[in-house]
């Protein structure tokens, strides 16, 4: 049911009317094979344009491998203006000291719950440093949802489309339903699209099956599962 999905990922253009620019979402980094020309590890990395800033999303856990598959998908890594990590997990922000290496002048932002030494590196190596707990809006039409769940604080991102909004996950460890949920609530529009990784490697059959059912009763319309989604 996942796989298809799964393998749709790699690009997504959806027109937004008001707007000069599509909006592009590039899988960088995945454990899910789709390009045989670009290297596979767990984790995962989108680069999203065709907003007021690039955004990378996440940076995988392998640096060398990030800028590797960039560079075959010929992404500049001095077009990314801002890097959003989800969680500390090693598989989402292990690319991060190789991208700001590269590139001193993107803006970052974490959740405020990770480590001191973490943020103060960040803040050292990159233009500036931004520790969201609280929802905070990232730049015209993206905001983070801020730190949402208990054991794992994670942000998610939400994009405003006028085809509906946008939620992007990095592993759902708050619950994909409770993150599309409070995006719905805090723009107050339809879900046009959930990507991402939704966490449910563990789940039974009938488990997902209500997940699926609740997410069409928030409306969402189109999803695109990945990384540690799970296989079904």
């Amino acid at each position: 049911m996942f796989k298809k999905s799964i393998l749709l990922l790699l690009i997504i253009l959806f027109a937004t009317p008001c707007y000069a620019k599509d909006i592009t979402i590039t899988v960088v980094y995945n454990n899910i094979p789709y390009d045989k020309n670009l290297e596979t590890r767990w984790g995962i990395s989108l680069f999203i344009e065709g907003l007021d800033e690039n955004i990378l999303f996440d940076t995988g856990g392998d640096g060398k491998v990030l800028l590797s598959n960039m560079d075959k998908l010929k992404i500049d890594h001095k077009d990314i203006d801002i890097v959003v990590l989800s969680h500390i997990h090693a598989d989402h922000v292990g690319g991060l000291w190789d991208i700001l290496e590269k590139n001193n002048k993107i803006s970052v932002y974490l959740p405020n719950s990770f480590p001191r030494d973490f943020k103060d590196r960040a803040a050292k190596m990159s233009k500036e440093a931004i520790f969201a707990d609280k929802p905070v809006k990232i730049c015209n039409r993206v905001w983070s949802t801020g730190e949402l769940g208990t054991w794992m604080r994670e942000q998610s991102l939400i994009i405003g489309t006028e085809k509906g909004t946008i939620v992007i996950t990095g592993c759902a460890h708050p619950g994909v339903v409770n993150i599309v949920r409070f995006a719905k609530n805090y723009l107050n529009k339809d879900i046009y699209l959930v990507l991402g990784g939704f966490h449910l490697m563990a789940y039974s059959e009938s488990q997902v099956k209500e997940i699926i059912k609740q997410l069409k009763q928030l409306g969402v319309k189109k999803v695109g599962p990945s990384h540690c989604t799970g296989g079904r």
